[in-house]
């Protein structure tokens, strides 16, 4: 068990004079199975109202508007949480009993669908439909994953939130965003429901308890074969304490920290920094 606590700041410079913003932000965890939220505050400069809710995926969300004339909007995410290990619920099935629990969830359904950002590409399709046929989806989900792992290098600057699945391989680099839509796009070609994932990790396997580290946002994948198995294809590691979720989706733009519009410049420049510390 890791007790850890996130603190994640992000939010817009502007040229110049903004006049008015609405937006959205899901950046705080919920309490979930192996996931206890101990503490979680979201605090906005210039100070807004705010409207909590939980969207249709389940994920914590926040809006709120901003009428004031102002040059910077900055979030500050505090948060506390117990990880422990992760049970997954229900047993590995094969492929003639999945098309049947379909009729009867429609999250399981959307999970089969691909979205702009996850189509795979021909190369990436006609490997997991070969994993597919000769393994049980279990087995073809690890083995999928595990192979966009081994073909996409993890390098950050390199594509942008818009970069599609197909855009990534192009030059097999990308940043954990791009790796987890190729392995959805994969996965849901074979017929596996997956689903994204948004969160942090601590990036220290064997922290020091008080030691405060610099992190990122990161996003890896859950497959559906009978229960949700998590599994991190940017790492190659299955979800385990050094996780903390925040939310699910079908790609990203279900889950982004930050979202919204407003009126003033052009021009804004985004701001974002993540700071882990384990206490326990």
């Amino acid at each position: 068990m890791n007790r850890l606590r996130v603190r994640h700041v992000t939010g817009f410079h502007y040229e110049g004079d903004v006049t008015a913003s609405y937006n959205e932000a899901r950046m705080l965890p919920a309490s979930s199975d192996g996931q206890l939220v101990l503490f979680s505050h979201l605090d906005i400069t210039p100070h807004s109202a705010l409207h909590h809710y939980t969207d249709y995926f389940g994920t914590r969300a926040t809006a709120f508007e901003q009428l004031e004339q102002h040059h910077e909007l900055a979030l500050t995410a505090d948060s506390l949480v117990e990880v422990r290990e992760r049970p997954v619920n229900g047993d590995p099935i094969g492929w003639d009993a999945l098309p049947a629990l379909f009729d009867r969830s429609i999250a399981l359904v959307e999970s089969t669908r691909q979205t702009r950002l996850t189509m795979p590409p021909e190369e990436v399709a006609e490997r997991a439909r070969e994993l597919g046929g000769s393994l049980p989806p279990a087995e073809a989900a690890r083995a999928i994953c595990d192979w966009v792992h081994e073909k996409v290098e993890y390098m950050s600057g390199v594509t942008g939130v818009h970069t599609t699945a197909a855009e990534a391989w192009q030059d097999q680099r990308g940043v954990c965003q791009d790796i987890a839509h190729l392995a959805l796009g994969a996965l849901r070609t074979a017929g596996i429901p997956a689903r994204y994932v948004s969160g942090y990790l601590h990036p220290v396997p064997d922290a020091q308890i008080g030691e405060t580290v610099a992190g990122e946002s990161h996003a890896w994948v859950e497959w559906f074969d009978g229960g949700w198995r998590g599994y991190d294809p940017t790492n190659a590691i299955e979800i385990g304490d050094r996780h903390v979720i925040v939310g699910r989706g079908r790609d990203y733009t279900d889950v982004p920290p930050l979202r919204g519009v407003y009126a003033g410049p052009a021009s804004s420049r985004l701001f974002v920094t993540v700071e882990i510390t384990r206490e326990a």
